[in-house]
């Protein structure tokens, strides 16, 4: 049996989308995969689906507890899973804020915490954290999803240093927008008629919808993750996406603040 073939992957998140890609994808080059769905049963899937919300920590720990009784360990933890929101901050309720977060931010941190002692145990482990590009920017009728995607990002970067006397890796990857049902499935606030932001956030929302339908291909993140497993120390950050998306940061980076704000203004037509 080769290296490769011994080494069990969870993915969560893994019933659609990137983290479907992601699995299926690794599982044709010989990894061990187990994905993880809030509703498994009846899924469609090429590999073993365990159920899992990570807003429910005990789920965690059973779903963590069930892939090491049947593979004896996990190797490596791609933490995909995540929700979409969009809406004025303002009319966003905080009902939905707060499972924003717990699902793109408190969730992942907890998988973290359940794979952590098995990983330590085997002196060994990769966590790949999946953020978003939108996690490096704070986005018009975005805030509340750049905010949750970027606090993750900077976690990962202090989680890294929290774990360097251990042989436990962990890296960010960070994608821009790809061709999935995350639209489909996202909260959206409403537009409400009547409201200061029901023509510009409703102009927005056409604009974020019609960049998912025009998105890459899942599989592109699938082979980025694939060669991030082949690396011996994986970088702290990761992007993939559309080069403009990509070049957005480094213009964050450079660019007055002013100024990037009035480039983000002008592309979505604000």
């Amino acid at each position: 049996m080769t290296e490769t073939a011994s080494k069990v992957v969870l993915v969560t998140g893994a019933s659609s989308g990137i983290g479907k890609a992601i699995a299926n994808f690794l599982q044709s080059k010989n990894y061990i995969v187990f994905g993880t769905s809030r509703n498994p049963s009846g899924r469609d899937s090429a590999f073993p689906l365990v159920a899992l919300d990570v807003t429910k920590p005990e789920t965690i720990i059973a779903a963590v507890a069930e892939v090491i009784a049947s593979a004896g360990k996990i190797d490596v933890l791609i933490n995909n899973a995540g929700v979409g929101i969009t809406g004025p901050i303002e009319e966003t309720p905080d009902e939905e804020i707060k499972k924003a977060f717990d699902t793109n931010y408190f969730g992942p941190i907890n998988v973290i915490k359940a794979v952590l002692p098995q990983m330590r145990k085997n002196n060994s482990g990769l966590i790949i954290n999946v953020t978003s590009i939108a996690g490096y920017m704070g986005l018009p009728y975005r805030g509340i999803y750049s905010a949750s995607k970027g606090a993750l990002e900077i976690t990962t970067e202090a989680f890294r240093m929290e774990l360097k006397d251990s042989n436990i890796k962990m890296t960010n990857i960070a994608p821009g927008d790809f061709a999935t049902n995350i639209a489909a499935g996202r909260y959206h606030a409403p537009v409400i008629a009547g409201s200061p932001y029901e023509k510009p956030y409703g102009n927005t929302l056409k604009i974020m919808n019609e960049h998912v339908d025009q998105g890459k291909d899942p599989n592109m993140m699938a082979k980025v993750i694939y060669s991030i497993l082949q690396e011996k120390d994986p970088k702290i950050h990761y992007k993939v996406g559309e080069p403009l998306q990509k070049f957005s940061i480094a213009l964050k980076r450079i660019l007055p603040d002013k100024l990037y704000e009035r480039l983000l203004l002008k592309h979505y037509k604000l």
